[in-house]
């Protein structure tokens, strides 16, 4: 295991210029030869508490592709969790590979790396990544989350994430539309995996249009005949009038490409990183309109439901409660973007800022 630490020197364009500039505490790089894993852990802040987040696997292009995500979706949880109250910092893991390599020997070796970090790091799962595969890492570390229910946990934390995002869009149709109901609604779900699937469920029950488009075909044609929505092309999705464009899939994408072909009146989803460039994209968005429930704020629900499982304290009820929360404080955030003419994605990280350094007392950079 290397472990690249924040305090060594920069230079412009390296690792260790990337994570100085997000202000990363620790960067940790993960390999071993027997099982073929290679796995990056980015904890960005630690102030509020361990720093908790989720692992995804997914077959990065190339390792700087793997770097930036992990680094952006770490420093994205210290702003997620600080907004949901919780006394917790910013994590995120990511496994480098097809999931198809995962078993028991992979999955042990990664829950080793997690338990040398002597709880600095907690994990979760993420994309592609199931409450089994951490049972298998739980037999190595005791810093893991969203366990079966029958081994002591919470569950798989997706349909509390599919609740807040739905309180979050919810809150933005209040803003955009000036009642909050989605009946009626055209509503583009671009991602049907377990946040997806179960925020549809939600939109159906309110009576909204719904397109639906993913990379799996076959998730699609289930989803289409269950629920009565329409499946349209991936490419396509970004073209096509909505009121709502709802990404719950992968990060970035909202971008140079994207961007200007929006036809939408809001944004809100589940994925993480929404905008690939966050200061660019989020002003043009505010530039056309467009309100825009910032991702990390409303995708909340599931830190919530695996912190309160972590912490001991998990009672259902309670987590649902606090994911409800989600509406009020995405309204705080959109009000304070347009009374002060910034990005709403601006306002909510200027407001989870202002929580970490009030509790760390220190000004932060990132």
């Amino acid at each position: 295991m290397l472990e690249i630490n924040a305090t060594e020197t920069v230079q412009e364009g390296s690792i260790f210029g990337q994570i100085s500039t997000m202000d990363h505490e620790q960067l940790v790089v993960c390999h071993d030869q027997a099982t073929g894993l290679k796995a990056l852990i980015g904890i960005h802040n630690t102030i509020l508490g361990p720093a908790l987040g989720g692992t995804r696997m997914w077959p990065y292009a190339t390792e700087a592709e793997a770097i930036t995500d992990v680094l952006r979706l770490s420093r994205g949880m210290s702003f997620k969790n600080s907004l949901a109250g919780l006394n917790l910092g910013g994590g995120k893991a990511v496994i480098i590979g097809d999931p198809k390599l995962k078993n028991e020997a992979f999955l042990r070796r990664f829950g080793r790396f997690v338990e040398s970090l002597g709880g600095r790091y907690v994990t979760a799962e993420d994309v592609n990544m199931k409450t089994s595969d951490m049972e298998y890492i739980a037999m190595e570390t005791r810093h893991v989350t969203g366990l079966p229910q029958i081994k002591g946990g919470a569950g798989d934390p997706s349909p509390v994430t599919a609740f807040g995002v739905y309180m979050g869009m919810k809150a933005a149709a209040k803003k955009a539309f000036g009642s909050d109901s989605l009946n009626g609604k055209k509503i583009g779900v671009q991602g049907v995996g377990q946040v997806g699937k179960y925020l549809i469920d939600y939109l159906v029950k309110e009576g909204a249009e719904i397109l639906i488009t993913d990379i799996f075909e076959e998730k699609l044609k289930e989803i289409a005949k269950t629920t009565g929505a329409t499946v349209v092309d991936p490419n396509m999705i970004y073209d096509l009038p909505m009121d709502i464009y709802a990404p719950c899939a992968l990060g970035a994408t909202i971008n140079d490409q994207t961007v200007d072909r929006l036809k939408c009146a809001v944004v809100a989803g589940g994925a993480n990183n929404q905008l690939k460039d966050e200061a660019k994209h989020g002003k043009i968005l505010m530039e056309k309109g467009i309100v825009y429930a910032p991702d990390f704020l409303i995708n909340a629900g599931g830190v919530i439901n695996v912190g309160a499982e972590y912490y001991g304290d998990y009672h259902k009820e309670t987590v649902f409660s606090q994911t409800e929360k989600i509406y009020d404080t995405c309204l705080t955030i959109l009000e304070k973007s347009e009374k002060e003419t910034i990005p709403a994605q601006q306002a909510a990280i200027e407001v989870a800022k202002a929580r970490i350094e009030a509790i760390g007392r220190v000004k932060l950079s990132f």
